[in-house]
């Protein structure tokens, strides 16, 4: 059956639907023996596909990890700056597997890898506004934190969800506060306390839709279960 290049590429676990279009582009992928285009339809039982040179393999079993990243790692297959990726960490579940979103590399916690191109679409199209919850260590003026994180409606010009907030524990000028946010924009969480005068000093991820983080130690991940699979796709 013909399919989108793109959806080809990342239901087969090569890459995401996002970086398929530009390994399309960068003419990494071939139909035929001819370069392809973006948009292009093929059927893998039919056309000879190939990226960077090597065959298309027919498409695994979906696969789906949570990991908990640890600080000092990059959310990516590869770094060409030669940094720490997530990939390094899961390299024994034995299939390629890509990133679910982002955590930038001083955040930690939960993240998702799948070759599962569709599951990762689901969760990261805006469209769907999967709801994620940090656990968010500040110091600054703290009183009336949570009130004020959670009053803000614009950031940098752009709209955006009131986030949920609330205080897990004070001590002086430091605080944790619980944050859920339904959108994701680039380092939304640090922007938004920076626009409170407040510093972030650790960002945890612990949460995402119907998944818990859990005991989970720092590096360490786990398959998710059917059941959990099942509540991700019905989000």
């Amino acid at each position: 059956m013909e399919e989108r290049l793109q959806k080809l590429l990342s239901s087969t676990g090569v890459c995401s639907r996002r970086m398929a279009e530009h390994y399309i582009t960068a003419g990494r992928v071939t139909v035929n023996g001819r370069p392809a285009k973006l948009g292009q339809l093929a059927d893998p039982e039919r056309d000879d596909i190939l990226v960077d040179g090597t065959p298309l393999t027919s498409r695994p079993a979906p696969v789906c990890l949570l990991l908990n990243k640890p600080r000092g790692y990059v959310t990516t297959l590869s770094d060409e700056r030669g940094r720490r990726t997530v990939a390094e960490l899961v390299r024994e579940c034995g299939i390629r597997v890509y990133p679910v979103g982002r955590l930038d590399m001083d955040s930690e916690g939960l993240l998702l890898l799948t070759n599962d191109g569709d599951l990762a679409q689901r969760l990261t199209h805006p469209s769907h506004e999967i709801s994620k919850t940090y656990h968010v260590f500040v110091r600054g003026p703290v009183e009336g934190a949570a009130d004020r994180l959670s009053a803000i409606t614009d950031l940098d010009g752009e709209p955006i969800r009131p986030a949920t907030v609330y205080a897990l524990r004070f001590c002086g000028r430091t605080a944790v506060l619980s944050v859920t946010i339904h959108e994701g924009k680039n380092r939304q969480i640090r922007r938004m306390c920076a626009a409170c005068g407040l510093t972030v000093t650790r960002l945890r991820r612990v949460r995402e839709h119907t998944l818990e983080l859990g005991q989970l130690a720092p590096g360490a991940w786990r398959y998710l279960t059917e059941n959990e699979i099942r509540a991700l796709k019905q989000a």
